[in-house]
């Protein structure tokens, strides 16, 4: 950003600039209205309204800052504050003429003249200034470059707007635009800022076969909108494949930078482009309302979810921010981020393992935490198969762990990140999730009966894209090594979201939560979506890489593991799904347990789990979530696991 103080050199000349041209607006105003009889005014009669009139413009153009503008990024508004400023100059000068005389030495009809022509000076050298800086000189009589990539923009809104004069201003631009095409057709024939749009987006194929003929066949083929939903990107993607042209998009705003050679002003199509979800309208001063100054702790901080929750938390400034991880590297990464980003940010980095109640409860006693998020949890189905006391001891007792730490010490609200594979669980995982679910409910009601009680808010979601251990990183993986992508079966599918978009939910979620005492004992379910078949996922990722799937890259069918579905659900038959204020947020009332009868299972739980009774666990896994069938753990298998999250 460029700054400069008030009175720096640019300021001086820009206002120096304006108060000649303005001195120049009423003599030459007066000339195109009086034609040759300017002649019989008097010199000393010119020279004296012409200084009233650029005192006048003198005093608009500081009090109004208008010669801070700078020139080099003149645009709409600033032809706007032009306007408004020559009104003030023009209006306030003959105001003052007729309180002096009336107006008896000047034609009434010089004011709509000289408005004009005070406009036409002011803004002239401006925009003039700007095209040259733009483009230079030269380069506003010279032909289109050649060796700049030609390409196609799908989408004839804003977005493509905005890119094609991005492109007009660098004098060494990567791209040029041969054409665009439209979703709608009352835009076929027209042009945006100079570049035809040659047809619908369904003609493509022939938009593109014409731009052959005429030489100018495109390189890329660009998405130059956001509406796009995600069975429409992935239209495009098969039109590209079938034209052999790769598609690209404009990048989102998150991911502009500014780069020598223009590199960065496009981006591969995504993996989320696929998922075409819609961006929930989110209430974000209720967040910083929620979070500024008070003292915030996460558990599982090193974690996809927990270090998402780190960098968006630390963003609306809490007083403190204590992160919590049982793994050093993960906690040590997440630190480091947090300390480069918010260095202003206190905050404390804690080795702690949920699991350890007397330490959980030091450190709360340490810290005094007001909000607790927690996301500290075993997530992945076949390593929990395969460690089933390890994922109880953890998932289970490591809720009522921070739970009741959070009842002890005051703390405001509790959000408890759960997951869809907590619905008619077929996995330890998933069970012990849907127990996890059930203590935090039960000491949501429970609080409830104090004054000030700590408030328990559940958010239930599916699979996060790019998390670790998930999906879309083993299939990286395994394109990077030629394949074959291994998918458990053809029909399994799953909820994705973005990890950015999970956590904006989970904190609009905890908002509603801490704010509505009617919805005690109920879960938040985010909005996932439609599920996708991991092998059109599969297909999609091999596409995006430039492959054939099934000819370059194999798919691999490896079988269902132990504890997978085939489809996972986001709430119970029984659940009846309320919508709440927020987009893609829902409430799910499932059944609610009396805590003081839970805590007497879940000491004889904790009890069989530590002494590693694994039969006597499943078993009263199996009664405290019915819907659990008993079953044997999984051995050890050697292929990958593919879950998400």
């Amino acid at each position: 950003m460029i700054k400069f103080s008030k009175w720096s050199n640019r300021a001086v000349a820009a206002l120096a600039h304006d108060l000649v041209m303005a001195a120049l607006s009423f003599p030459l105003s007066l000339f195109l209205r009086v034609g040759s009889s300017f002649t019989t005014y008097a010199p000393d009669l010119l020279w004296r309204w012409d200084a009233v009139f650029v005192a006048v413009a003198a005093l608009v153009f500081v009090a109004t800052g208008f010669y801070r503008h700078l020139w080099r990024y003149v645009s709409l508004s600033d032809l706007v504050a032009l306007l408004r400023v020559a009104s003030l100059v023009v209006i306030l000068f003959f105001v003052l003429v007729f309180v002096i005389n009336r107006s008896q030495d000047l034609p009434r009809s010089l004011i709509g003249i000289n408005w004009l022509v005070l406009l036409a000076l002011l803004g002239g050298p401006r925009f003039v200034y700007r095209s040259i800086r733009d483009r230079g000189v030269g380069r506003l009589f010279e032909r289109e470059s050649r060796s700049a990539i030609p390409v196609l923009l799908i989408g004839a809104r804003e977005g493509a707007a905005a890119f094609i004069a991005d492109m007009s201003r660098d004098r060494d631009h990567l791209y040029r635009i041969v054409g665009i095409v439209s979703d709608q057709s009352q835009q076929v024939g027209g042009r945006i800022v100079g570049a035809p749009v040659l047809g619908l987006i369904e003609d493509m194929p022939r938009v593109v076969a014409a731009l052959d003929r005429e030489g100018k066949r495109p390189q890329r083929l660009i998405i130059a909108e956001r509406g796009f939903n995600g069975a429409e990107v992935g239209r495009l993607l098969d039109m590209a494949e079938n034209l052999t042209i790769p598609l690209a998009r404009l990048p989102r705003l998150t991911e502009f930078q500014d780069t020598a050679d223009g590199s960065e002003k496009i981006a591969p199509v995504a993996i989320e482009d696929l998922l075409g979800r819609s961006q929930a309208v989110l209430d974000r001063p209720s967040m910083r309302a929620l979070i500024a100054g008070r003292r915030v702790m996460i558990t599982g901080a090193g974690g996809t979810i927990g270090s998402e929750l780190a960098r968006q938390i630390a963003a609306f400034a809490p007083s403190r921010i204590a992160l919590l991880d049982n793994g050093e590297y993960a906690l040590y990464v997440i630190d480091k981020e947090i300390a480069t980003r918010f260095a202003a940010l206190p905050r404390t980095s804690v080795i702690a393992d949920v699991r350890d109640r007397a330490r959980i409860d030091e450190i709360f006693a340490a810290e005094r935490p007001e909000l607790v998020f927690h996301a500290a949890a075993m997530k992945h189905v076949s390593i929990v198969e395969q460690n089933p006391l390890e994922g109880v001891l953890t998932n289970v007792f490591g809720t009522r762990h921070v739970g009741e730490a959070c009842r002890a010490h005051g703390v405001a609200v509790m959000v408890m990140i759960s997951t869809d594979k907590a619905v008619n669980p077929a996995s330890v995982m998933g069970a012990t999730k849907r127990l996890a679910e059930c203590i935090c409910q039960a000491l949501d009601l429970t609080e409830s009966g104090r004054p000030l009680g700590t408030r328990f808010v559940t958010v239930r979601f599916g699979n996060v894209l790019g998390s670790t251990g998930s999906v879309v990183p083993l299939f990286q993986r395994q394109l990077a090594a030629g394949g074959p992508l291994t998918v458990t079966h053809p029909e399994v599918s799953r909820f994705f979201m973005t990890v950015r978009e999970a956590v904006e939910l989970v904190l609009q979620a905890a908002i509603l939560g801490a704010a509505d005492p009617s919805v005690r004992g109920r879960l938040f379910v985010l909005d996932m979506g439609e599920a996708i078949k991991i092998v059109d996922l599969a297909r999609q990722m091999i596409r995006l890489a430039g492959r054939k799937p099934d000819q370059d890259v194999k798919i691999e069918f490896i079988g269902l593991r132990d504890g997978e579905k085939l489809e996972e659900e986001l709430f119970h038959s029984s659940e009846p799904l309320v919508p709440t204020a927020a987009p893609g947020i829902r409430l799910a009332a499932p059944r609610t347990m009396d805590y003081a009868m839970l805590a007497h299972s879940l000491e004889e739980l904790h009890e069989q789990a530590r002494t590693r009774q694994l039969d006597r666990v499943f078993a009263l896994l199996s009664t405290l979530v019915p819907e659990f069938q008993q079953h044997e753990t999984a051995m050890p298998r050697s292929a990958p696991a593919i879950q998400a999250r």
